[in-house]
C-alpha cells in the first residue's frame, strides 16, 4: 500500500511525475552545452554553472549553514567525494563528451549508471544483488558497446574507422563519476538534511572547479570570458543562464521533491524521461541521428537498465 503522504488531497500521486518532470528538464542540458562548447572551454563552462547554481541555491545554504557543526567525518567524505566526483569532474567529462561524440549516444550511454551505482552501494554499504543482476547488468554493457559502434563490421579494420569516438570514452568516465556519486550522495542524505546537502554539492563543486582551473591557468579573465564569448555576449550568457537554472537548480529541486514522495523503485523508471528528453533534443534538433543497429542497442541497454532497478528493488523489498 502508499502512504498517505504520497498522495495530494485527491488520492493523485503526483511524486513520480515530479521526478519524471526533474529529469526531464535535466534532460535538456544538450540543449545549451552543445553550442557553448562553440563559445568556452568544458571546465569553464562547468565553473560558470556552478557559480550561477550557487547564487540560487544561497536562499537554501545560509539558513542552514548551522547544521554544518553537527556533520561527522564520514558524511563530509561522502559529500567532497559526491561534489568533486559528480558535481564537478563527472560533469567535465559529459560536457568533453557532447563535444567530441555523437550527443545522442552519450545521452543513452549515460543510462548505465544504475549499474555502477548498484555495484557500488553492494561495495560500500553492503547492499545485496539480485541473482539476475549480472544477467541484466552484462546485456546493458553489450548493449552500450554496440551502440558506441557506428560500422560493426569495420572494427576489425581500426576502432577509428569502425566510429568509436573519443567522446564514448568520455561518456564512460562521465558514468562511472556519476554513478559513484549517487552512492555517494546516499551516505550525504544519511547525514544533512535534504537542502543542505543539495547546496553543499555544489559549494564542493565549486571549490574544485576553482582549483582546477587555477591548477591549468585558466582562473583568468580571457579564459573565463574568452573571444567568441566576447563576440557573442548576450548568446553566452542567455545560454549559461539557461543551463543553470532550467537543467540545473531548477530540475534539482523538483526532482527532489518528487524523490521524497516516490517509491525509488518506482523513481528509476521515471527518471528514464531524462534520456527520453535528451534524444529528441540531439537527435531533433543537432540532427544526432542513430543508425539501425544503434536504435535497437539502445533499447536493449534502457530495458536491461530497467530490469537491473526492477530485480534490485525486489531484493530491497525483502
Amino acid at each position: 500500500m502508499m502512504d498517505a503522504n504520497d498522495r495530494g488531497a485527491n488520492g493523485f500521486n503526483y511524486g513520480p511525475w515530479l521526478v519524471g518532470l526533474g529529469a526531464a528538464l535535466w534532460g535538456t542540458e544538450s540543449a545549451w552545452r552543445i553550442p557553448l562548447n562553440e563559445l568556452f572551454d568544458a571546465d569553464v563552462i562547468v565553473f560558470w554553472e556552478h557559480v550561477l547554481i550557487l547564487l540560487m541555491f544561497l536562499p537554501l545554504l545560509l539558513p542552514n549553514l548551522g547544521e554544518l557543526r553537527k556533520i561527522d567525518i564520514p558524511t563530509w567524505s561522502y559529500l567532497l567525494f559526491s561534489g568533486f566526483a559528480g558535481s564537478a569532474v563527472g560533469t567535465i567529462f559529459f560536457t568533453l563528451a557532447l563535444k567530441h561524440g555523437n550527443p545522442t549516444v552519450v545521452n543513452v550511454i549515460l543510462n548505465i549508471q544504475p549499474v555502477i551505482s548498484t555495484l557500488g552501494a553492494f561495495v560500500l554499504f553492503g547492499d545485496r544483488l539480485a541473482p539476475r543482476f549480472f544477467l541484466y547488468a552484462a546485456i546493458a554493457i553489450l548493449a552500450g558497446i554496440l551502440l558506441s559502434v557506428e560500422f560493426p563490421a569495420l572494427i576489425g579494420v581500426s576502432f577509428e574507422r569502425a566510429g568509436l569516438t573519443l567522446g564514448t570514452g568520455y561518456a564512460l568516465i562521465c558514468a562511472f563519476f556519476w554513478g559513484g556519486s549517487t552512492v555517494a550522495g546516499r551516505g550525504v542524505m544519511m547525514g544533512m538534511s535534504l537542502r543542505l546537502a543539495s547546496s553543499m554539492r555544489v559549494v564542493v563543486g565549486l571549490f574544485c572547479m576553482t582549483l582546477i582551473l587555477c591548477v591549468y591557468g585558466k582562473l583568468h579573465g580571457s579564459t573565463l570570458w574568452p573571444i567568441p564569448a566576447q563576440t557573442h555576449t548576450a548568446k553566452a550568457i542567455a545560454l549559461l543562464l539557461a543551463l543553470a537554472s532550467i537543467s540545473g537548480g531548477i530540475p534539482l529541486l523538483i526532482y527532489f521533491q518528487g524523490l521524497r514522495l516516490t517509491r525509488a523503485s518506482t523513481a528509476g523508471y521515471f527518471e528514464m524521461m531524462q534520456t527520453l528528453a535528451a534524444v529528441c533534443i540531439t537527435w531533433g534538433f543537432f540532427n544526432a541521428a542513430l543508425r539501425p543497429h544503434q536504435i535497437v542497442a539502445a533499447i536493449a541497454l534502457i530495458a536491461a537498465v530497467a530490469m537491473v532497478q526492477r530485480v534490485q528493488a525486489t531484493v530491497e523489498a525483502k
